[in-house]
């Protein structure tokens, strides 16, 4: 029986704290996601730290504490508690943190400079493309740093042995879970996708304990999805939420939590640069369930292949001997 994770109070006047490993944030090259995962918790002075840390890492990195309450607009004991809030002792473990993560980024050189800058009208494309890499890059490395691996090990484990997978989403992330579904489908997992909650709830209706059901959503506010997840939660099926917020209803409420980051860039808000790295997380959750079925899943994928063969162009030529 997995285990459900109780969901989380409102927050008060201080931010609620999660256990690092359930955030995947134990690892010590994270904390700018910790600060951009938790950004929708801070409140008030928290909230302007928070941002003045984002905006300029590698300021907040070599400013005192009396600097850094000064450009936020706030206080030094409001410095001292959205240290605490992030798990770290003081000021000074927090600037250690900021500043070996500003370090790492500045050697890895190249993609990394272009990030925070708006695209202009004018920008050739040869800069908007180095700017989506940029963006798309250090999306994929801070998921990579905030993902739980045991999270994903419990999401296969569940998915290899389910009688079948539900998979909810709207709008991009229903984009998403089609791609998951087609993957799981090709090695035999018997999986759907339900992008309409009318359909959607349904299908969550008729799950039962073996079951899986997948919700996607970003923000982890999508009221559709969080209704099927839980619609399907309530009929005994194990529940996985894919999406960048931690304390997010999604979240709360799903059995397994798999975490994402983003870069927002111009003309691509958080939900439209989340899709390469909620397509990095599911891919490795498929690689990590065709492990698990190995043999079914070869030859699953085998059969299936063969199946569209007779479709492909060879030398130029359909088989029926066409352009």
């Amino acid at each position: 029986m997995v285990e459900r994770v109780e969901p989380v109070a409102a927050a008060q006047s201080a931010p609620l704290e999660i256990p690092h490993a359930r955030l995947g944030l134990d690892r010590p090259d994270s904390v700018l996601v910790r600060v951009r995962a938790q950004l929708p918790e801070f409140t008030g002075a928290l909230q302007r730290v928070a941002e003045q840390v984002l905006t300029d890492p590698a300021g907040a990195a070599r400013a005192t504490i009396v600097e850094l309450a000064e450009r936020s607009g706030t206080s030094p004991a409001s410095i001292t508690r959205f240290c605490r809030a992030l798990g770290f002792e003081g000021y000074a473990d927090l600037r250690l943190a900021i500043a070996g993560e500003t370090g790492r980024a500045a050697r890895s050189a190249g993609w990394a400079e272009d990030i925070g800058r708006a695209i202009e009208p004018g920008d050739p494309l040869e800069r908007v493309l180095a700017q989506i890499m940029a963006a798309d890059t250090q999306a994929m490395r801070d998921t990579a740093a905030m993902l739980d691996l045991a999270e994903v090990e419990r999401a296969a484990a569940a998915i290899s042995s389910a009688n079948r997978v539900d998979i909810y989403g709207a709008s991009g992330s229903a984009l998403v879970g089609a791609e998951m579904q087609f993957s799981l489908h090709r090695i035999g997992i018997a999986a759907w996708t339900w992008p309409d909650v009318h359909n959607g709830l349904a299908s969550a209706a008729l799950l039962r304990e073996g079951d899986v059901a997948l919700g996607i959503s970003h923000t982890g506010q999508t009221r559709e999805t969080v209704e099927m997840l839980a619609e399907a939660g309530s009929h005994g099926a194990v529940t996985i939420a894919l999406t960048g917020f931690p304390r997010s209803p999604l979240a709360e409420l799903a059995d397994i939590v798999l975490l994402t980051a983003s870069q927002a860039t111009s003309f691509r808000p958080d939900a439209l640069s989340a899709r390469h790295p909620q397509l990095v997380v599911l891919d490795l959750l498929y690689i990590a369930v065709a492990q698990r079925t190995h043999d079914r899943s070869h030859a699953a994928f085998q059969r299936t292949a063969r199946a569209v063969d007779a479709h492909r162009f060879s030398n130029g030529q359909s088989k029926e001997g066409e352009l």
